[in-house]
């Protein structure tokens, strides 16, 4: 059964979602502490002494960071919309299930776990100047006002997490070793955080609905290729470090749920059928690696 649901579990939560939006969007005040617990589960996972920041992290950082900017500044002459989904998959950090990507195709743990928690803590800073920045478009609204909103609702999210995971370790050890054990707990939250958030997508394009879906579908193209793009440039950057897997896993695998939620909290919800689809999308490819490293260990046998 459990392995039924870790296959399954993606396109059954995304059809839920869309099959119940109406009742699922009266859960949306609890996305955000579903955030916190996956993060929470995920850094008691994480050993510190094997956390180290490189040369190679901090070009993953900059391109996270100053790619997002860049490729928003790009697009917004176009659309205002379609620059803020594309920005959002850019700046998302990375999927606190990367390193487990990473360790069935056979890449460095350590590398993976370390950029994925640099890049999710450095996101809780980044993001509400960014976000604080779009937002001023039409806005009376002053710009340290607007930061200062967003910077004490994300952090807490994020950050708190991580000194609860530390303080757990030092107060209860065993406590602490029954939680870093208990990993796929955080699957099944991230499944049900993923239902509520494919549900209000859902809702709010419904409600929104005037017959033209020209916008979507170029988000949705636009994401496909922001996501292939992402793991390419990931898996070239990494091959120069010999972290090939970790590159593309650190960069293209993306913490879906936060930019979701940022998106439809601070930006046009409709941005969000960009991370809304990238779900889909980094799936997909991370699908096709394992299907590819698979075909080549029965080669090997």
């Amino acid at each position: 059964m459990q392995k039924f649901l870790e296959k399954y579990l993606l396109p059954i939560a995304m059809i839920i979602g869309i099959a119940f939006h109406n009742p699922l969007a009266i859960l949306s005040p609890i996305t955000p502490y579903l955030l916190s617990l996956m993060l929470f589960i995920t850094y008691c996972r994480i050993s510190w002494s094997d956390i180290r920041l490189t040369k190679f992290h901090y070009i993953l950082l900059a391109i996270q960071y100053i790619g997002s900017a860049l490729i928003y500044l790009a697009v917004r002459p176009f659309n205002e919309t379609l620059a803020q989904a594309v920005m959002i998959c850019v700046l998302a950090p990375t999927a606190t299930s990367a390193p487990v990507v990473a360790s069935i195709l056979g890449g460095n743990i350590a590398s993976v776990a370390a950029f994925s928690m640099f890049s999710n803590l450095s996101v809780a800073f980044v993001a509400p100047l960014y976000l604080s920045l779009i937002g001023q478009t039409g806005s009376e609204v002053p710009f340290i006002t607007s930061f200062w909103y967003i910077f004490r609702k994300v952090v807490p999210i994020i950050v708190l997490p991580f000194f609860v995971a530390l303080f757990l370790k030092k107060a209860s050890p065993d406590l602490h070793r029954k939680v870093r054990s208990a990993q796929i707990v955080s699957f099944y939250i991230w499944a049900a955080a993923l239902t509520v958030v494919i549900g209000n997508v859902a809702n709010f394009v419904i409600a929104q609905d005037d017959g033209k879906y020209t916008l979507e579908i170029v988000i949705g193209l636009i994401s496909l290729a922001v996501c292939l793009l992402q793991f390419g440039t990931g898996r070239m950057i990494g091959s120069r470090f010999d972290r090939t897997i970790a590159g593309g896993q650190g960069l293209g695998q993306k913490n879906t749920i936060l930019a979701i939620w940022l998106t439809q909290t601070y930006l046009n919800p409709i941005a969000s059928l960009g991370p809304g689809l990238y779900v889909l999308w980094q799936n997909l490819v991370n699908s096709y690696q394992i299907w590819r490293k698979n075909k080549k260990t029965e080669k090997l046998f």
